[in-house]
């Protein structure tokens, strides 16, 4: 009896250092949701002003003349993967892999620390991860396509939906497509507009790249916070069932030695 109290005692020490650290770092997560999702919403209002223009050139009869709308025939397909540089965030990178095992002949540009570990590059962060980073990395993917080095770029990320949904989504960069002007008729380009499109491209992609980039972080955060908000009550349930087990076992120890004493006077 004297074994199962002391056992139960540890167990309840041990899961309730567990419980401050989930709640350590569910408050970490908790201070930097602000800032990320600010800075989310930046990039979202930046991706609009550019998509906007991009419709707009790639509407013209003169831009189907550009690389960056030519249909390559490589066979070759090059994926961007974010992923986090951590765990401890519930099913966040888990579905980021799940969406890009689809795509298992694409070559993939892995951005965070789980997906360098998992396709075997370089660590890049997907926390610190810089625009000017960004920007040489779009330079070069550019050129790639442009060379035709591969048909396809697209982007696996992680789309914020609200605070208890986020899924990761594949968003296609390359080639660009003809679509219909949402508005604007009548805008005049200078100079002509298949220039205007094929210096802007570069800049279009690093704005894709920064907002899936600022976008899967927001999640990532997110997501920890409700992981180990979810651990935390899981840890304390789990406490006050040990808790319960542990005075069972000593209001049992308790009787038996009162049992024992008394008996022991009745001698």
């Amino acid at each position: 009896m004297g074994a199962d109290i002391k056992a139960l005692r540890t167990r309840i020490k041990s899961v309730d250092s567990t419980l401050h650290l989930t709640k350590a770092m569910g408050l970490v997560a908790s201070s930097k949701i602000r800032g990320a999702t600010i800075a989310m919403e930046n990039s979202r209002q930046y991706l609009d002003a550019v998509n906007e223009i991009i419709t707009q050139l790639s509407s013209s009869n003169e831009c189907a003349k550009s690389p960056y709308m030519a249909q390559n025939n490589t066979g070759k397909t090059k994926i961007i993967i974010i992923a986090g540089d951590r765990g401890l965030a519930g099913g966040y990178n888990a579905n980021v892999f799940r969406e890009a095992a689809q795509y298992s002949d694409a070559e993939f540009v892995p951005i965070g620390k789980r997906a360098c570990e998992r396709f075997g590059k370089d660590f890049v962060s997907s926390e610190k991860f810089s625009g000017a980073e960004s920007y040489e990395l779009a330079k070069k993917l550019c050129k790639e396509f442009c060379d035709g080095e591969f048909d396809r770029l697209g982007i696996i990320c992680t789309k914020y939906v609200s605070m208890m949904k986020q899924e990761a989504v594949t968003k296609w960069v390359l080639p660009l497509t003809k679509t219909e002007p949402k508005g604007g008729a009548g805008i005049l380009f200078e100079p002509e507009e298949r220039y205007i499109l094929d210096t802007a491209v570069p800049e279009y992609v690093t704005g894709m790249i920064m907002g899936a980039v600022r976008e899967s972080y927001t999640c990532e955060v997110v997501a920890r916070r409700m992981a180990m908000d979810s651990a935390g009550k899981n840890a304390q349930t789990m406490i006050d069932d040990l808790q319960l087990k542990y005075n069972r076992a000593r209001q049992g120890a308790i009787t038996q030695e009162i049992t024992e004493i008394i008996a022991g006077s009745n001698v």
